[in-house]
């Protein structure tokens, strides 16, 4: 039955109205996610591989588990220099400041890490991360128990294909007036791979947008910006 009153106006007599219509078929095999036997796998042939290796609590069905790791980049809104006390402002055409905006902290085994109230800072993954499969992707997520703690773990981010190296987690202490200690070790966030439609070539994987990729080798320590040919088309509106 068809309600001619929910219809656009002009098609109450249109002639596809009462058919039925066949569903659309997918022309290509959708991406899929990968199980544990999958993973394993992979691990196996070092398609995927973690640095230092995962043990039996990060092993999920569908989904590895991440630890936090011993460092932590904590961010800086003034300095000392020649002129004064100054404010570290920020913006996408400054790089030397995006350089001093950071202060680097590395735990010992052992040490601990107290996330004062609305504190924010950002920590690093414990496991270097390698996809060296051509057909593989992954998405980073935080775990639900991360978040019932408080800690507001901003991801939902994409690990390229070709991707190497550490991780980091931008974190939040949203507990109210409680301070959160976490420690290196802790399982913070799960990776899902997911398979892609097409294998991509080194060359495919490594082009972002216009240019190379900024974090192909993400170990540098350093705080990366976005493209400084991108940085100076947005300056220059």
């Amino acid at each position: 039955h068809h309600d001619k009153a929910f219809l656009p106006a002009g098609m109450e007599g249109s002639p596809n109205v009462g058919r039925s219509f066949a569903p659309l078929r997918m022309t290509q095999r959708a991406m899929s996610v990968l199980t544990r036997h999958e993973i394993l796998a992979a691990i196996e042939k070092r398609e995927i591989v973690f640095d230092p290796q995962i043990d039996a609590f990060q092993l999920q069905p569908h989904a590895i588990d991440l630890r936090l790791g011993y460092k932590f980049l904590i961010p800086k809104n003034w300095t000392i220099d020649e002129s004064g006390r100054r404010a570290i402002n920020i913006s996408i055409d400054d790089v030397e400041r995006h350089r001093e905006q950071f202060e680097e902290i590395i735990l010992k085994p052992g040490q601990f890490f107290e996330l004062l109230p609305n504190e924010f800072v950002i920590g690093t993954s414990l496991e270097s991360v390698e996809i060296n499969a051509p057909n593989l992707m992954a998405i980073l997520f935080p775990r639900t128990s991360t978040n019932r703690r408080g800690i507001d773990l901003s991801l939902s981010g994409i690990i390229d294909n070709g991707y190497k190296g550490h991780l980091i987690f931008p974190m939040k202490n949203e507990a109210g007036n409680q301070v959160i200690r976490i420690y290196p070790g802790e399982r913070v966030c799960q990776v899902i791979f997911e398979e892609l439609k097409s294998p991509l070539t080194s060359e495919e994987a490594n082009l972002h947008g216009v240019s190379a990729a900024k974090y192909s080798n993400s170990d540098s320590g350093e705080y990366q910006l976005d493209k400084d040919e991108e940085r100076q088309h947005l300056v220059a509106g």
